[in-house]
């Protein structure tokens, strides 16, 4: 049997997300996807892509790699959302720092020039390990290896003004899941 995935791991880090909105099945009033990139071919950094009534309804990009981000953009996080792909959205350089104990919750704050931003989890639920290949997936060229700890519970600040709605509850495959979720020791592939 054999254990190692044929594709090609082109990108590995963290990717943990916040979906909320007012309703459950409204669209989302926030959508923020963080990542903290240990390895890519633009080298390692951070990312915030985050779109929110705080925001002004816009996407606002914050980042210590500039070139990670727009390479994130080109790939993984513009086939996740393709609004993203757009690289005319300027990218605002920040601070990161983070904090916490991931069984019970977990922040990433976001320092620039004129914001403080902070994401947090909490009400974690059982980690899932989710592995799927390239193209398996309708329109997901790429292939991923995560692990994502549904959060019941999560919150948005941007200079102490919290974002409007909430977390929604889903299932997966039968397993308790949730709009925002942390996304540890995540691999992206794509075919060789």
């Amino acid at each position: 049997m054999a254990t190692v995935d044929p594709n090609s791991v082109f990108v590995t880090g963290e990717n943990p997300f916040i979906r909320l909105a007012a309703k459950d099945g409204d669209p989302n009033s926030t959508d923020a996807s963080f990542w903290r990139i240990i390895f890519s071919p633009a080298g390692p950094g951070h990312v915030l892509y985050v779109k929110s009534e705080l925001t002004e309804n816009r996407w606002c990009i914050y980042s210590d790699n500039i070139a990670m981000a727009r390479w994130l953009q080109a790939t993984v996080q513009g086939m996740l959302n393709a609004e993203l792909a757009d690289a005319r959205i300027p990218v605002v350089d920040a601070r990161f720092a983070h904090e916490g104990d991931p069984r019970y919750f977990w922040t990433e704050r976001v320092t620039a020039h004129n914001d403080e931003i902070a994401l947090t989890w909490h009400d974690l639920g059982a980690p899932l390990l989710v592995h799927t290949k390239p193209n398996e997936l309708p329109n997901r060229r790429y292939g991923v290896c995560t692990v994502l700890v549904p959060a019941a519970a999560a919150r948005l600040t941007r200079n102490g003004v919290s974002a409007s709605g909430r977390p929604w509850p889903r299932d997966r495959e039968g397993h308790p899941f949730s709009t925002c979720c942390l996304a540890f020791s995540e691999s992206w592939t794509e075919a060789c």
